[in-house]
């Protein structure tokens, strides 16, 4: 590939790269708008529960389940691409390289899709217990009005994860993926199963920051930009694992901000 097909190519991977990205934001936050001026119902304990884990008025749970993986899956493109454009990037140079058999949009599509495909399981497992949970809040008052200091529970343990091992391990994986991605084979089996193994040990690196959104509200635009941020600050920086404790630090301090605040401490 000489050097002016070199440069159209990456102009072409990182354009469309660019507009996938703003396609999924464009959705998600006409979405989010959408469900925020239906408002949501107030709870005893002075929170306010998302419509996402609600019906629609005619809507089947089915329906719902549906709706609320396919917002789902946008979202997770929006939030999660950035961290994956590098090891697309590369992947996309080592099957293209000179003397191999050229594929050098198929297959790491394959591995995005791979990818994706983790982050959509994730979501088709935290719809039903959100939901469940919901229905039990909304008959029981006692167990609604704790839900601001569970609330404050949830992101203390999240923050405090950002500094065990298990948070380490799985984060390297994420962090090495692009070098990785150099020295994978060009077939359509190789990707898609490098794509659902990198997008396995990403949601794991990345399911205490993902309870704070579904708790503090899976359609809030303000925790999620503070997530994806955090989740691509984290992954892409140096030294990330100093990231990543530096993150929990001030989620560990805000898990305690809000336990002082739901118990009348603070």
């Amino acid at each position: 590939m000489n050097t002016t097909s070199a440069e159209a190519s990456q102009r072409a991977f990182f354009g469309v790269s660019a507009l996938l990205f703003v396609a999924s934001a464009g959705v998600t936050i006409v979405w989010c708008a959408s469900m925020s001026a239906m408002g949501g119902m107030t709870m005893p304990g002075g929170w306010t529960m998302s419509m996402a884990w609600m019906r629609m008025p005619g809507q089947t749970w089915p329906g719902a389940a549906g709706t609320f993986l396919g917002v789902w899956v946008v979202m997770m493109v929006a939030m999660m691409l950035p961290c994956l454009v590098p090891t697309l990037w590369r992947y996309r140079q080592a099957v293209g390289r000179p003397g191999g058999e050229m594929r050098p949009g198929r297959l790491p599509a394959l591995l995005g899709a791979g990818y994706f495909f983790a982050w959509t399981v994730f979501g088709m497992a935290a719809f039903p217990p959100g939901v469940a949970l919901a229905a039990v809040e909304m008959q029981q008052p006692a167990l609604a009005r704790a839900v601001p200091i569970a609330v404050g529970v949830v992101v203390l343990i999240a923050g405090a994860l950002q500094f065990t091992a298990w948070k380490a391990r799985h984060l390297a994986c994420c962090r090495e993926a692009p070098e990785h991605a150099r020295t994978l084979p060009a077939d359509a089996r190789t990707a898609w199963r490098y794509g659902l193994r990198l997008g396995l040990h990403c949601s794991f690196c990345c399911a205490g920051l993902m309870a704070i959104l579904l708790v503090i509200g899976v359609m809030d635009l303000r925790a999620m930009a503070v997530v994806a941020v955090a989740i691509t600050v984290e992954h892409l920086a140096p030294a990330g694992e100093r990231v990543a404790r530096a993150i929990g630090a001030v989620v560990v301090g805000a898990g305690l901000f809000l336990i002082a605040r739901a118990t009348g401490l603070g």
